[in-house]
């Protein structure tokens, strides 16, 4: 499979508490439920496709105990590609700490991370997908598991909370692989990861 991140971020690269107010407030976080108002026609239909796409879900404990609060306990609104997607794929937790995991169809990863990812991705299939969870994504990219990321970059600037990427950490160039805009101005971009980029000499 194909391991592809898949993150909401604003202009500053925020990506903490986009779903609602109270989804993530650590750290004083108050500006939560920035993304949902933009997610309107072609962007949400686009959204639904990118889960339709998935055969398996990865996710960080705090993402996966988001989803398992919201989506896992939602009844079935029988037109939603993203529920059925989150409720019939197997799902996977990365985490030292999750022990009942509450969520049908889901399996914990203990112990060796990297191994455990690494015989995910050696299972058939097209696409193993990490939605939110940002302390995984960050460790999955500075071990060389990431295949594709995918950003859809909101257009705000919320102006507090956790960065995607961090104010210091590995360097890594890109490759872009798609690029659209849609309506209220969300932008795609996704990308493969292609070694460290390449610095002006003189």
């Amino acid at each position: 499979m194909k391991l592809t991140t898949v993150t909401h971020v604003s202009v500053d690269g925020v990506m903490q508490g986009l779903g609602g107010p109270d989804e993530d407030r650590r750290g004083g976080f108050e500006r939560g439920g920035w993304a949902p108002p933009l997610f309107v026609d072609e962007a949400y239909t686009f959204l639904n496709g990118v889960f339709q796409r998935a055969d398996a879900f990865l996710f960080g404990r705090r993402t996966y105990e988001i989803f398992a609060g919201s989506w896992g306990v939602w009844p079935d609104p029988g037109d939603s590609p993203i529920w059925t997607a989150l409720n019939t794929k197997p799902k996977y937790v990365a985490s030292t700490t999750l022990t009942e995991p509450r969520w049908a169809n889901t399996t914990v990863l203990s112990g060796d991370s990297a191994a455990a990812v690494g015989q995910l991705k050696a299972k058939p299939g097209g696409q193993l997908q990490v939605h939110g969870s940002g302390n995984l994504i960050r460790w999955l990219l500075d071990n060389q598991l990431v295949d594709e990321i995918t950003l859809l970059v909101c257009p705000v600037v919320v102006g507090q909370g956790t960065r995607l990427f961090p104010g210091t950490g590995p360097d890594m160039a890109l490759d872009l692989v798609e690029s659209r805009a849609f309506p209220k101005g969300i932008t795609l971009q996704v990308y493969r990861p292609a070694g460290r980029p390449q610095y002006a000499t003189d």
